[in-house]
């Protein structure tokens, strides 16, 4: 049905009108913020740098009845973003919006930022502007998955530890002590160094194979974009495993069991 109305909207003559004004507003707006206009003047990328010197794009669609309908507007936010459009608007109106939108964010890419920078992100491995979760590694085959508010992100973040059972309870055990000193003055990378007593890994003093091992079943670090993400909770052991292969693997023992859900069975490693 989408496939069909864009097609249709191809074949709609636009009106000498449309291009005058789309081509006024674009000298009112200016060159220099437009990064992109296709040959039929319906689509058109403006760009834009908020108050720290990161740059942002947004995607204009127009339809055949600009400026009277606005366009649908596609960017890369943790949130939605719609604009207030009047049929006397013109794109410095939207650039506009999107300015303010941006300085309305800056405080959850400031934290984001900072985490990319000075821990090891294992995931996603090439974060977008609207990700808001982030993977980090805390030691050898042991992470925390943190879940940001992008609208409050100094405030305490959901958190997802991720790792054998001996390593993970006292971090969990720490977090729930400590969840009173959590400070919202402070950076959010900050916070969880001092809540979680811990120092993260840093990308200018270990490689990324120092912590990180492959799956122990299929011998890869990422699967179809994931990685090794289930720990053996032997100390002696400790190996990964993706959890797609682990499931697969204990699914053809005998031995394994499942209640629900949950499929219970030795670890391929040391058979634990």
């Amino acid at each position: 049905e989408i496939a069909l109305k864009n097609t249709e909207e191809l074949h709609i003559q636009r009106p000498p009108e449309y291009y005058s004004c789309l081509v006024r507003d674009l000298e009112i707006l200016g060159w220099n913020k437009v990064a992109y206009v296709d040959t039929s003047l319906t689509t058109i990328k403006l760009k834009a740098e908020d108050s720290c010197g990161r740059q942002h794009l947004i995607t204009l669609k127009l339809n055949a009845k600009y400026p009277t309908e606005p366009p649908d507007c596609l960017v890369d936010f943790p949130v939605q973003f719609a604009i207030s459009w009047m049929p006397q608007n013109s794109l410095i109106d939207i650039h506009n919006q999107f300015l303010a939108a941006l300085e309305s964010l800056k405080e959850f890419w400031d934290a984001m930022d900072e985490i990319d920078g000075k821990t090891w992100v294992l995931e996603p491995e090439n974060p977008t502007r609207s990700a808001t979760t982030r993977r980090i590694a805390i030691g050898n085959n042991v992470s925390v998955t943190i879940e940001v508010d992008p609208r409050h992100p100094n405030m305490l973040p959901e958190c997802y530890f991720l790792g054998a059972d001996h390593v993970v309870n006292p971090l969990r055990t720490k977090l729930n002590n400590n969840m009173h000193l959590w400070d919202p003055e402070i950076s959010l990378l900050q916070n969880l160094k001092d809540v979680l007593e811990i120092d993260f890994p840093s990308r200018a003093v270990l490689e990324e194979n120092d912590f990180t091992k492959d799956c122990g079943i299929c011998y890869a670090y990422r699967l179809d974009g994931t990685t090794p993400d289930q720990v053996c909770d032997d100390p002696r052991c400790g190996q990964p495993f993706h959890q797609a292969c682990l499931y697969e693997w204990l699914q053809g023992l005998p031995s394994s069991r499942q209640s629900f859900n949950v499929i219970f069975g030795e670890c391929p490693y040391c058979n634990k």
